[in-house]
């Protein structure tokens, strides 16, 4: 893998980011209502303050000269203000940052640790029961809405039971790491049922197309156990078709579980966008979609350096 290869990824992806951002803004603005109208009907907020906040935002000028002056903003590295809260942009997405990291970052472990030793299983043991088990748990975790599954395990684990809190960060006055942690507990296994899902079928499908090739059958000649051969010859390849999927998740938890946060009231960014769109925020919408943008790029470039490290026949000059 050449230096060069990574620098001329990261150059063409300018070009496709800007063909995102126009896009985008032309989609965002085109959509029905603004972010004025809730002042429309308040009977203390005159006409003139009204035309004064559009002017403060350029909300006054054509679609073209608002994305124009976005562009140049974006590229000095000035994110704008929110019309919702008045606040910077970047600042509002860095303090919601954390707590998606947090949720994000456990669910995604979560599914690693348990999608790869379940596709496993269900490879090793095809056409077994366990591997029909598997298969039909793993097609009803694909199925399941997200935010039913989130709803009945309040229902189950908060209100029946009083085990765990039904929503929020941390309790008012506490913050410690067990109160932290009966928190995350819900929307973490909520936010990593359908990548173990999803996740397990890749791998599984990797597995069993390995599995028949004719350098593992030597292997099995040559005296090595399940286990090795498993292990030490088949998972690594197997693991190369399932990548693209695994990054791409990444990407796209990292950068917000729009549901997930907002059923259990996660101060992170899946809430911050809902809450953008019901207040039509623009500059904050476009942070936001473009953040998730840069991260869905960064996590392919990522994918395709791991098939490098994953299989020594695939180099990029």
């Amino acid at each position: 893998m050449s230096l060069g290869y990574i620098v001329r990824r990261l150059l063409g992806a300018i070009p496709l980011l800007f063909g995102i951002s126009l896009i985008l803004f032309t989609i965002v603005h085109l959509a029905p209502g603004g972010p004025l109208d809730v002042y429309v009907d308040n009977p203390s907020v005159s006409k003139e303050a009204l035309d004064q906040i559009a002017k403060a935002y350029g909300l006054d000028q054509p679609v073209p000269v608002q994305y124009v002056l976005w562009l140049k903003s974006m590229l000095v590295g000035d994110w704008g203000y929110s019309i919702r809260t008045g606040r910077p942009v970047l600042s509002e997405i860095v303090l919601r940052l954390g707590p998606t990291m947090e949720l994000g970052g456990l669910a995604l472990l979560l599914s690693l640790l348990i999608a790869i030793p379940l596709g496993i299983i269900s490879a090793s043991r095809r056409g077994s029961k366990l591997d029909g088990t598997l298969t039909l748990v793993s097609f009803a975790g694909i199925s399941t809405p997200v935010f039913w599954l989130a709803l009945l395990l309040q229902l189950l684990f908060s209100v029946h039971l009083g085990w765990l809190p039904s929503a929020g960060y941390k309790s008012i006055g506490d913050g410690s790491f067990p109160d932290r942690l009966a928190h995350i507990v819900m929307p973490a296994a909520v936010l990593s049922l359908a990548t173990i899902a999803s996740w397990s079928r890749f791998i599984r499908s990797g597995m069993v197309d390995v599995l028949n090739q004719d350098y593992i059958r030597t292997a099995y000649a040559k005296g090595r156990g399940e286990r090795g051969v498993v292990f030490f010859h088949a998972l690594r390849n197997a693991l190369i078709p399932a990548v693209t999927v695994i990054a791409v998740d990444f990407g796209t938890v990292i950068s917000g579980a729009v549901i997930t946060e907002t059923v259990f009231a996660w101060p992170g960014i899946g809430r911050l966008f809902m809450e953008s769109m019901d207040g039509r925020d623009y500059p904050m919408l476009m942070g936001l979609m473009m953040m998730g943008s840069v991260g869905i790029i960064v996590a392919n470039i990522v994918a395709d350096l791991t098939y490098a490290a994953l299989d020594p026949r695939i180099r990029y000059g």
